[in-house]
């Protein structure tokens, strides 16, 4: 039996890469919301009063996943469910006065994380990083469906 190098396995990189971004979040940005949680409050900062399936598209997250994040960020009082005023049988999604103060904070404190995450790597290589993370991720969204 040989062990196999796992420096060439792309998804246990991504696993470790993904270990150092939650412990710069939590250190950096904040230990109450997630990085999830920030993309659909930055997605409603962008496009409020969509409804959670255009929600699930718009941060290419899976509609049980939304379904729960949109739970927690409603709890917690930074976005809210309204009537759709263009179709009263459908609720859209807005962000509350808290949610838009709480998305302002978080803006500063990951451009700052991100700075640190990325520092190793130039300018240019900066830019690779995400043009080909973004490439795979994309690749492996249309595997799924």
């Amino acid at each position: 039996m040989v062990a196999v190098d796992l420096s060439t396995h792309p998804g246990h990189l991504a696993r470790r890469l993904q270990q150092a971004h939650s412990l710069l979040w939590g250190a950096m940005v904040s230990e109450e919301t997630t990085s999830p949680q920030f993309a659909v409050l930055n997605a409603l900062v962008e496009k409020p009063g969509m409804d959670q399936r255009t929600l699930s598209e718009q941060v290419r997250l899976d509609r049980s996943t939304i379904a729960d994040l949109v739970a927690r960020l409603a709890a917690r009082g930074l976005i809210e469910r309204v009537r759709d005023p263009a179709d009263g049988r459908r609720n859209v999604l807005k962000l509350t006065t808290e949610g838009k103060g709480a998305h302002r904070k978080l803006v500063t404190r990951t451009t700052r994380m991100n700075r640190v995450f990325l520092a190793p790597l130039d300018g240019d290589e900066q830019e690779t990083l995400l043009r080909l993370i973004a490439r795979v991720a994309g690749a492996a969204e249309e595997l799924r469906g």
